[in-house]
């Protein structure tokens, strides 16, 4: 038992005194939890409203829980390693939820930091997690969960403290905090596993694009505003960069699906005012100072383009938000070796097949790809994660001979 004095420390859920339990992987109160937490997100009238909440809320529902556990090698005895201390981003509101559930569905006891910006999201999750608690036969996890929050003017002193006391820490975040959050010692036997900043991209099969009749088309754009404006492009899975393959006329091609995507944001998207001005100036300074830079097109404020010329190697610092999208035409896939670094996760794509994701990557010369997904995916977390298997990552194999 250890217990936690800093008045600066807000608990959401759970108090001062951190008790370390440890569970086998998909222990099954943990999962009748989940599963009950799922229906107390989504009979949440804002829930219901939400598309990241609703995400959540299928997430950690029983039919995708046992998905998971179907699909997890559970062949050798495994324990949860302890207490892990979750700091999650900032820029993603229900990035803290999964963590969690990974802690969880790993058999460990939690500390999740949350960002100090008050999401709505954070406090329907909260709310939801509290009212599942009530129940009586879900005692034990009750022990398991410490979501805290505190200033950033604290971040140092508090997340010192807390490190000093876990088995395991999990960070996300960009290269600064990570390396800022490794100067506080951990125990000897702990470790850190990170989540670094990276960037996503798209490819779109010209042909396909030609082809795609409007009922096809409408779902391709819904799923891809999915894996983009409702996370204002902030989560690392998130594309960034738009890539054309194939043969045919990319300006058809190009402006059947934005002309698209442009109906579905105006009718869907809420901008902040802030976005606008931001934008607009980022679409300056690209025309002034990208080298790259060949033409650009605006929809509306909530929709900019900027097609490129070329790629180059730090092709990964080009980040959009809010609906701001580089786009580029490739004519061989060679033309990506150069340029695809350990700063990219995930390509999202639209009219290929396994096989030929399985060529575009081993061609890339990937030294950072961890997953091709079809537009709509993107968002969708899994066991594996950014090269991670997340349950081996948190628990610790028992040899028996």
């Amino acid at each position: 038992m250890f217990k936690l004095e800093e008045k600066e420390i807000i608990f959401l859920l759970g108090n001062r005194n951190i008790k370390k339990s440890i569970f086998q992987p998909f222990d099954k109160e943990i999962c009748e939890f989940l599963s009950q937490l799922s229906q107390n997100i989504i009979n949440n009238k804002i829930a219901r409203k939400s598309p990241d909440l609703i995400a959540s809320s299928f997430w950690c529902s029983k039919k995708n829980i046992l998905k998971l556990k179907n699909n997890y090698d559970n062949d050798q005895l495994k324990f949860g390693r302890g207490l892990i201390f979750h700091i999650t981003p900032s820029n993603v509101p229900t990035n803290f939820f999964y963590s969690l559930i990974f802690g969880l569905l790993s058999g460990n006891s939690n500390i999740v930091k949350v960002p100090s910006n008050k999401f709505f999201q954070i406090d329907i999750i909260c709310k939801a997690i509290n009212l599942t608690l009530k129940n009586k036969k879900f005692h034990k996890v009750k022990n398991l969960i410490r979501i805290v929050r505190y200033k950033d003017n604290n971040f140092n002193k508090i997340t010192e403290i807390i490190s000093k006391i876990c088995d395991l820490r999990i960070i996300w975040g960009g290269d600064k905090t990570i390396n800022q959050i490794r100067e506080f010692k951990l125990k000897p036997h702990a470790h850190d596993i990170t989540f670094s900043d990276r960037t996503s991209l798209c490819i779109l099969d010209i042909e396909k694009m030609l082809k795609i009749n409007k009922k096809k088309l409408s779902k391709l754009i819904r799923n891809f505003y999915n894996d983009t404006y409702i996370v204002d492009q902030n989560a690392c899975s998130s594309p960034h960069l738009i890539l054309w393959y194939g043969k045919g006329d990319i300006k058809i091609a190009q402006k059947k699906f934005w002309n698209e995507l442009d109906k579905k944001v105006v009718r869907d998207y809420k901008m902040p005012d802030v976005a606008a001005i931001e934008k607009y100036d980022q679409l300056c300074k690209d025309i002034v100072l990208l080298n790259e830079y060949k033409s650009n097109a605006i929809y509306n404020q909530k929709l900019y383009t900027v097609e490129l010329k070329k790629l180059n190697k730090n092709i990964e610092n080009l980040r959009g938000k809010w609906g701001y999208f580089y786009e580029y035409r490739i004519k061989d896939i060679s033309e990506i070796k150069n340029t695809i670094s350990q700063k990219f996760q995930t390509i999202t794509y639209f009219g290929f097949k396994k096989e030929f994701m399985k060529n575009f990557i081993a061609k890339s010369g990937n030294e950072g790809i961890d997953r091709a997904v079809p537009i709509g995916q993107a968002l969708n977390v899994g066991l594996v994660w950014d090269g991670y298997e997340i349950i081996s990552a948190l628990t610790r194999k028992i040899v028996i001979t």
